[in-house]
């Protein structure tokens, strides 16, 4: 398994809304990210809206997010999250990860 770190900037007055949202992902949309290989997925967020994801899969993360993007429930998640980043481009959130590359790990 490859342990993914990566990194997405909220916008501060989206927070609250990002957050009930993660409260209460859709059912498919978490099938989608099982299915995807995605396991022990975590997201942590602080106050200025700094995002830090956790995840592990069998894949790097390119496949990972493509094997993603297969699935249409990932499409309207995607959409639906979109207005809540901050993009200079208005990319997708999916679109617009910044891998943090792994410095130590204890196990």
């Amino acid at each position: 398994m490859k342990r993914i770190g990566f990194v997405l900037k909220v916008k501060r007055e989206k927070i609250d809304e990002y957050k009930e949202h993660h409260r209460h992902v859709w059912p498919e949309m978490l099938d989608a990210l099982r299915e995807a290989g995605w396991r022990n997925y975590s997201l942590f967020l602080n106050e200025d809206g700094l995002l830090f994801g956790y995840f592990e899969t069998p894949h790097d993360l390119e496949t990972a997010i493509a094997r993603m993007a297969d699935k249409e429930v990932n499409t309207r998640w995607q959409q639906m999250m979109a207005p809540y980043f901050e993009s200079p481009n208005n990319a997708r959130p999916d679109q617009m990860l910044i891998e943090l590359e792994e410095v130590f790990h204890l196990d």
